[in-house]
């Protein structure tokens, strides 16, 4: 089960090129480097399964989550075109790609970003970012953010 990730959200020129190539070397190569360890075995024993928890953000990118989107699409092309060698090889790849959950992951994330540097954007953006999407999408985990239990039930 691979389950690791990084969050990062916010004006795409506020975010340092380092901050997004760690979420990749995370949420990207984080999978491929366990996969390439588990896969080999797999195949030599012709049955296994990898369970990769994702985001809907792989298959649908939200504004302001420019890097974390992109990261998340990889984890699915990567899911997809892995999926017809493992199975000749009795191997399931499942991806689960839950919406919002609410666990300390957004709960860190909001408050990075509300005390974070938007000088590096211009201020209409800035204020899109701060009034209108942190605000909002702290609303929708609340309203509609599923609890990592739902999540555990269904996978």
């Amino acid at each position: 089960v691979s389950n690791a990730g990084v969050g990062m959200a916010g004006p795409l020129e506020c975010q340092s090129l380092a901050a997004m190539q760690s979420l990749m070397d995370t949420n990207f190569f984080g999978l491929v480097r366990l996969v390439k360890e588990v896969l080999p075995d797999m195949k030599r024993r012709r049955g296994g399964h990898i369970v990769v928890i994702s985001s809907i953000m792989g298959l649908q990118g939200i504004v302001f989550n420019d890097i974390y989107s992109a990261s998340k699409f990889a984890v699915e092309g990567f899911c997809e075109s892995l999926v017809v060698q493992a199975l000749r090889f009795n191997v399931a790849i499942s991806l689960v790609e839950p919406g919002p959950v609410m666990t300390e992951f957004e709960t860190k994330l909001y408050e990075e970003a509300e005390r974070a540097d938007y000088s590096r954007t211009d201020p209409e953006t800035a204020e899109i970012f701060t009034k209108l999407y942190l605000r909002n999408s702290r609303d929708v985990f609340t309203s509609l953010g599923q609890t990592p239990e739902d999540i555990a039930e269904v996978t």
